[in-house]
């Protein structure tokens, strides 16, 4: 009996046995973001009913930043699989493309709005403009938390923390950055339409 008891004492638990809580906590982050992205998709589709609405062209940038959200999506989806044959030195490195490419896209968006603004359209100057610039600032703040989710896992991942049949951390980054990347092509189909 003692031998017993002194054998579950000496289990230490992992991390990666407890799955329910991470994964709870990310289910409900996806339905906040979610939720709050539905919000906007409503509130703009109530606002262009308004008689001051006028259509902004999006800089061809805003093309080739979704080109990099998309490619870093990819790179992630390489790391997970470069972790599942316990390759953990090329996942690293395909995370840290995945940054890279994540980085890329936000100093996109920046030169989008730049463009934007030599063209004379700013936050203030129509409703569209104001939903583009608030929309994508807002995804900004997302795909900026993404980074440093992609960046703490690239981190344990050098680290040796993933193998191949431990590999949960990469997995909730991954949902993550596929999530805020579908986001952004829905919101960049939405303010293409309008």
């Amino acid at each position: 009996m003692s031998e017993a008891l002194a054998a579950v004492g000496a289990v230490r638990h992992d991390p990666e046995d407890r799955e329910g809580p991470y994964t709870m906590g990310l289910v409900a982050l996806l339905a906040t973001v979610g939720m709050l992205f539905a919000a906007f998709t409503a509130a703009l589709f109530m606002r262009r009913t308004g008689s001051d609405w006028t259509s902004v062209a999006l800089p061809s940038a805003v093309w080739i930043n979704t080109l990099f959200l998309i490619g870093s999506s990819l790179t992630v989806e390489l790391s997970r699989a470069a972790i599942r044959r316990d390759a953990p030195g090329t996942a690293a490195a395909r995370l840290r493309a995945s940054l890279v490419l994540g980085t890329l896209f936000l100093i996109g968006q920046v030169a989008a709005w730049s463009i934007l603004a030599r063209q004379g359209v700013f936050l203030p100057s129509s409703p569209n403009a104001s939903f583009f610039y608030m929309l994508s600032a807002v995804h900004g703040l997302h795909v900026l938390g993404g980074l440093g989710a992609l960046l703490w896992v690239r981190n344990r991942t050098r680290q040796g923390a993933y193998s191949g049949t431990r590999h949960r951390g990469i997995d909730h980054a991954a949902i993550y950055w596929h999530f805020v990347g579908a986001v952004w092509i829905y919101l960049f189909i939405l303010l293409s339409i309008l």
